[in-house]
């Protein structure tokens, strides 16, 4: 009797971004369903969340669990020297045990918030070298890319991804980049974000209820030396946007993308001081999938905010960080509703949201037509992993 496959998901899991989980429970849900024998394990940044709430076993991504706070001192700096050798053998251990491990998603082969090479790009790099070593395949799977300012992230990165035995991106910008950084993309795929394979509740929507979604946003790496001036422009901007949707009578709805926004939640609703202002309490994608759905217009930063309301088919407009959010956007068919986060046009915002609100009705059937033809691609890609991974447990 043929043993069980043994699939491994590797990743900043469990770690408090939303739309990272959501990318997991994605593919979680495809091989649950096509390959019910499969024994799944996990290497994940937050192994105890992803055993208690998923029921599976979890390894913890670094040695050190201190590895992403700043360090502190000497005795912190050798820590993490020491846990970053210690790395090169628990991950080749993990990947050993595996026949098959798949990155899901995420945008783990960009850098356009602020990252340190020696952080996830390196757990990244040892993963694709372990699978070269043991004879493991590693599958990035409709994962972003960009290229980054720091000739380190870009050699750590490309490396990671050349040594893949699968890569496929979320938009074909990343496939570019990729290609701008030596590696050969001839026979990757441009697949839409996994995202778009969750389940979409249904809920009744309040009228008028407008959904805002915010970002603790400091910029990218090349601006840490403005990186607080950047953040206090961003909050008031919103913050100034939610006080006139109030003033306008609507109800408002705060959503976060990773826990670390809830700093800008809370200013919000302090400063606006008002009872038509609520905060969504969400822990996972599908929680937020069902909070989004209660409202009748999204405006959001994070990319996978703007990504759930386009599954959801809301009107939606974009206040991104990056250009990931334009592209999404444009491909569903919204691509005059964007501003970049760093520099909001305050009355241009208010004129696009009066202009997205008066055409909600046509804008709202486009959405829904491409957002379908996302699921599409997404079981055509499933299919192609199962195909060449996995064929003993095929449908």
């Amino acid at each position: 009797m043929t043993p069980p496959a043994r699939i491994g998901l590797f990743g900043l899991l469990g770690s408090g971004n939303l739309g990272n989980d959501g990318s997991f429970e994605a593919v979680l849900g495809y091989l649950r369903a096509a390959h019910p024998d499969a024994a799944i394990s996990v290497m994940c940044g937050g192994p105890e969340i992803v055993a208690s709430r998923y029921g599976l076993q979890t390894t913890a991504l670094n040695w050190y669990r201190g590895e992403y706070r700043t360090a502190s001192g000497p005795l912190s700096i050798a820590m993490k020297g020491f846990g970053k050798l210690v790395d090169v053998v628990r991950t080749a251990a993990w990947v050993r045990r595996q026949d098959l491990v798949i990155v899901p998603g995420m945008g783990v082969l960009e850098a356009t918030l602020p990252l340190r090479p020696w952080g996830f790009p390196y757990s990244l790099f040892l993963l694709s070298a372990s699978g070269r070593l043991v004879g493991t395949k590693v599958a990035l799977v409709s994962v972003g890319a960009n290229v980054s300012g720091q000739r380190a992230i870009r050699a750590i990165v490309g490396g990671a991804a050349r040594l893949a035995a699968f890569r496929s991106y979320r938009d074909e910008p990343s496939r570019d980049a990729m290609r701008e950084m030596g590696v050969d993309v001839t026979r990757d795929h441009v697949y839409p974000d996994l995202a778009f394979a969750l389940p979409v509740p249904s809920e009744p929507v309040l009228p008028r209820s407008v959904g805002v979604g915010v970002m603790a946003y400091y910029g990218g790496n090349e601006d840490r030396a403005r990186a607080d001036e950047i953040y206090r422009s961003y909050v008031d901007k919103m913050t100034r946007f939610v006080a006139k949707l109030v003033a306008d009578g609507r109800p408002v709805r705060l959503f976060i993308g990773d826990q670390a926004d809830r700093q800008v939640v809370d200013e919000i609703v302090t400063v606006v001081g008002s009872p038509l202002v609520s905060a969504a309490d969400t822990s996972t994608l599908d929680e937020l999938l069902r909070s989004m759905s209660r409202v009748e217009i999204v405006v959001a930063t994070r990319y996978h905010n703007v990504l759930c309301a386009l599954k959801l088919a809301k009107p939606t407009l974009s206040i991104g960080y990056a250009r990931k959010n334009d592209v999404l956007m444009t491909e569903l068919g919204l691509g005059e509703f964007c501003q970049q986060a760093k520099d909001i046009d305050f009355d241009e915002l208010v004129r696009q949201f009066a202009e997205l609100e008066s055409r909600a009705g046509e804008l709202t059937e486009v959405v829904a037509k491409r957002g379908a033809e996302q699921e599409r691609l997404l079981d055509r890609q499933f299919s192609e992993l199962s195909a060449a991974f996995l064929p003993r447990g095929v449908r």
